[in-house]
């Protein structure tokens, strides 16, 4: 069964007391539950000073294994398993999510929040397990997408530029030669004439 196929046979209510719980970090319930977000993949003690999840996004479990067993990755800011997350596995889970959601703005402070962890910690991790800043691999996951538009659709640069999360027209020419040393419409032409 698929994690999200699973995640559907767990939909619950969540009690109020534990809902009050999770918004002011309640250290008195750590032990009696913990929760997870399925938008970040990530759970937590109920004490948990990160930002607060939406509701609709959150799924209670009776204990650390059982949200272990359900895929969810453990939170590197309360360590609701025991153990440290090792840094790899921390940085694939902030990969994986900004793969997921790199049309939207995404800033290190936001990254931190959802991954549970300071931005200048999470910078410095980034930067040592993958070689590149968040920002760096944010533009480059976006240029990638970018060159398969040029490639394989008839939109505008501007179009293909809010289609990757950048609105701006000019900025995303200037990223995009950056990184590929062309402008788009002089690559989609050099890709025309390739093929």
């Amino acid at each position: 069964m698929k994690r999200t196929e699973q995640l559907h046979s767990l939909h619950q209510t969540i009690p109020d007391e534990y809902w009050n719980a999770i918004i002011q970090n309640d250290p008195a319930y750590d032990g009696t539950f913990f929760y997870a977000v399925q938008t970040t993949g990530i759970f937590c003690r109920p004490s948990c000073k990160s930002r607060p999840p939406k509701f609709d996004n959150v799924l209670i479990f009776p204990d650390a294994e059982q949200a272990l067993a359900h895929q969810f990755r453990p939170c590197k800011r309360c360590k609701p398993a025991g153990a440290r997350v090792p840094d790899q596995e921390w940085i694939y889970g902030v990969t994986e999510y900004i793969d997921k959601h790199y049309t939207e703005a995404l800033t290190l402070d936001m990254l931190a929040a959802v991954s549970h962890g300071s931005p200048y910690h999470l910078h410095r991790v980034f930067k040592r397990i993958t070689g590149q800043t968040p920002a760096q691999y944010i533009q480059a996951k976006r240029v990638t997408k970018a060159q398969e538009l040029l490639r394989q659709t008839h939109l505008t640069v501007s179009e293909i530029g809010r289609q990757i999360g950048i609105s701006n027209a000019a900025y995303f020419v200037s990223v995009f030669r950056k990184h590929i040393g062309y402008t788009p419409a002089h690559y989609r032409e050099r890709q025309g004439s390739s093929s």
